[in-house]
């Protein structure tokens, strides 16, 4: 069986706030690329729940967090449709991600 590993290195500050976060995904060429926000999610097949960890340094934009989290809704809605084949939820999710770009006035 062939592994292969991602990684995320997180500089914290002395109240422990991420200053630098740095991610490493060998197959895909990337290594020590900086970012700004990093959002992770696992699915727990015991207690059947989506554990996540949400990190963003303390120079992140307002304006590009807004823009983070609209991209993550409508990649959540493709996502959805390649794994369930609804393509009506699908589609409904991905007008409630432009919704929230009018909301949060980026659209």
């Amino acid at each position: 069986m062939r592994k292969t590993q991602i990684t995320i290195d997180v500089e914290l500050d002395e109240n422990h706030v991420p200053e630098n976060i740095t991610w490493n995904a060998q197959d895909g060429g990337i290594e020590k690329q900086d970012t700004k926000a990093t959002m992770i999610s696992v699915w727990d097949d015991k207690t059947r729940e989506a554990l996540r960890i949400d990190l963003w340094t303390k120079e992140m934009p307002v304006d590009q967090m807004k823009m983070f989290i609209h991209q993550i809704l409508i990649s959540l809605g493709s996502t959805y449709q390649r794994a369930t084949g609804e393509e009506d939820v699908a589609q409904w999710m991905e007008e409630i991600a432009e919704e929230f770009a009018v909301k949060s006035a980026i659209k």
